[in-house]
Parts: C-alpha cells; sequence; structure tokens
C-alpha cells in the first residue's frame, strides 16, 4: 500500500482544509497517509471515523510563507522536514506538502536527493488544453538560472510523467521560444535546441499560445520564464471569468442565457481553469515523490494533490527516467 507523508500544518488556512481533502481521498483511495504536524491539534481535528485509518508524526515547528527556504535546512523539528524525512528513510513514498513551496523543494532535493543523472529537479504543473489532455509545463520556478542540459532533462523528465502517470502514449515536445523557427530563441534555448532535436517527440520551437491549443503535450523552459508563464495565466484566467460576470449583470439576456449554460458550459470552464483541479505541481527528478501545493489549496486542491502522489508512486516513472538518460550518456 502506498504510504504518503502529508504536512498538516503548512497551508495558507491551516490543518483544516488540508484533513478535509484527506479524509475525502480516504473514502475514495485506498492508501496510508502519514499527517505531520501538532498532534494534540491534529486529534481535535480529525473526525473519529478516521482515527485508525491515519498515522500521526508530531512537530512542533512550522515553516512559514515568510521564512527562508535555506532556514528549513536547520529546522529538524517544522512539519515539512519531518514529513521529507520521512520518504528519505523509506517510511513514505511520497510528500504532499502546501506549505512553503521553496522550503519544499529545497527539502526534497537536498534531503530525499536527486536522481543519478538529473542535475537540477524541475517543477511542473498542468496547463488548460484544447486537446485531449492538458499541457504539461516544466519548470515553473525551481530551477530560474538554467542551463541547456537542464532543459534536456526536463524534456527527458516531462515526456516520462506523460506516458507512465498521464497515459499519452507518444508525446509531443516544445521548447519554448520568441517563435516557431528553430533560429529563434536566446542563447539559452538556441543551445538547448541542438540537445532536444535528437529526441523523437520533440517538435520544435512553440510558442506561448502553443500551450493552449493542443498541439503539444509537454513544453519545456526556464524556471523564472515559466514562473511568470504561470501567473500570467492564473492573472488572465481570472481576469476573463471577473469580466464575464460584470458583463453577464449588466444584460438581461446574458443572465438568462448563463443560468442555461451554468451547469455545462460556465461549470466546464471553471473546472478547467481551477487549479484546485490539479492539486499540485509534482517535483521532478528527485528520489520519490514530491507535490507541491498552493499555499491556498482548498480540501478539493489536496484531495487531488494525494491522488497525484498516488499515481506518481505507483509509476515506475523514476526508473524510466533514468534509464533514458543513463542509455544517453553510455
Amino acid at each position: 500500500m502506498i504510504r504518503l507523508a502529508i504536512d498538516a500544518m503548512g497551508g495558507d488556512f491551516g490543518p483544516e482544509p488540508i484533513i478535509e481533502g484527506l479524509t475525502q481521498a480516504l473514502d475514495e483511495r485506498e492508501f496510508h497517509p502519514i499527517l505531520v504536524g501538532d498532534k494534540n491539534l491534529l486529534l481535535s481535528l480529525i473526525p473519529p471515523y478516521y482515527l485508525d485509518s491515519i498515522e500521526i508524526e508530531h512537530a512542533d515547528d512550522v515553516i512559514s510563507m515568510h521564512d527562508s527556504a535555506v532556514d528549513a535546512l536547520k529546522r529538524k523539528e517544522s512539519s515539512i522536514y519531518k514529513a521529507v524525512e520521512l520518504v528519505r528513510e523509506g517510511k513514505a513514498d511520497g510528500v504532499v506538502s502546501a506549505g512553503h513551496s521553496g522550503a519544499t523543494m529545497t527539502l526534497a532535493t537536498l534531503r530525499i536527493g536527486r536522481l543519478p543523472h538529473i542535475s537540477k529537479p524541475g517543477l511542473a504543473t498542468l496547463m488548460p488544453s484544447l486537446g485531449e489532455k492538458k499541457t504539461l509545463v516544466l519548470d515553473i520556478g525551481a530551477v530560474v538560472e538554467c542551463k541547456p542540459q537542464n532543459l534536456y532533462e526536463f524534456a527527458i523528465m516531462g515526456e516520462s510523467y506523460c506516458k507512465k502517470v498521464m497515459g499519452t502514449k507518444n508525446p509531443r515536445i516544445g521548447l519554448l521560444a520568441n517563435g516557431e523557427e528553430d533560429s529563434k530563441g536566446n542563447d539559452l534555448t538556441k543551445e538547448a535546441f541542438k540537445l532536444l532535436k535528437n529526441l523523437d517527440g520533440f517538435v520544435g520551437n512553440v510558442e506561448g499560445r502553443d500551450i493552449f491549443n493542443g498541439s503539444v503535450d509537454v513544453v519545456v523552459c526556464d524556471g523564472f520564464t515559466g514562473n511568470i508563464l504561470l501567473k500570467t495565466s492564473e492573472g488572465v484566467a481570472t481576469t476573463i471569468v471577473t469580466l464575464m460576470k460584470k458583463h453577464i449583470r449588466k444584460s438581461l439576456p446574458a443572465k438568462i442565457g448563463a443560468f442555461l449554460m451554468k451547469k455545462r458550459v460556465f461549470a466546464n470552464l471553471q473546472k478547467q481553469i481551477d487549479h484546485n483541479e490539479y492539486g499540485g505541481a509534482p517535483l521532478l527528478g528527485v528520489k520519490g515523490c514530491a507535490i507541491v501545493s498552493h499555499g491556498s489549496s482548498n480540501a478539493k486542491a489536496i484531495k487531488n494533490a494525494i491522488f497525484q502522489a498516488i499515481n506518481y508512486s505507483e509509476s515506475n516513472i523514476n526508473d524510466t527516467i533514468e534509464d533514458i538518460l543513463a542509455e544517453e550518456e553510455a
């Protein structure tokens, strides 16, 4: 049975939505959760029916969003440190945290460790797409200063994730640039292009719009660009929904149309752009599984993050990544 360490204390809203999401996940999937945090507080919040199904690891300290990610390495009594250590010690298959993302990535990278042929792990996320499946984008913030080899490894990891976790048989990989022509891009993307063109699934340079139109399955970029892309996309999605609501309120026919479309059209649109539907971002390239969730995650997001961790842990994605990179190096 998959064992997951869950940081109960790191989210913006405390342990309540984390516990609610955990219990919802237990209703749907079979796994063994290890909840890490203030034991007395957690026991007072967990519904009695679930007490026998949840193991608790006590932690006195909490890394706040204002703390330095590097300081997390020294605070061994914090909930995220102890959750990561459970994976490092083999007591858990994966860790899920909605706490300080920098602390989670730093601890996962340095305490759990990188896969042998990975120079730096990459943080991946799913973006809405007109295709049958969402588009996987990485890196979205783990590696701000990238080298061409990093982008090449991101492509391998993204391709492996699509195959093993998302079930995409032949993922199409694109390199994010300022034009589709081979000559476009900066020094980083031009050098990365030379490495990526040897991959069977590489389709060449892609532009920002291609992330959403279904033409590719994986898009690779440096973490600085990826993080701006992610935050901009979230802002655009929120603005569009807000503008739609604003204009609908001004027109009676629009109100009637919106009411008729509420259950199907608007519900599906909301599901496509809601980050809570994705749960969290997998940190690809570490030994084991680490899912980094949004600080404002609600119960649905935590449940879906747990499902991501289960699916990741049940796949042999890390073996696949290592096999490909070892073969390339030989």
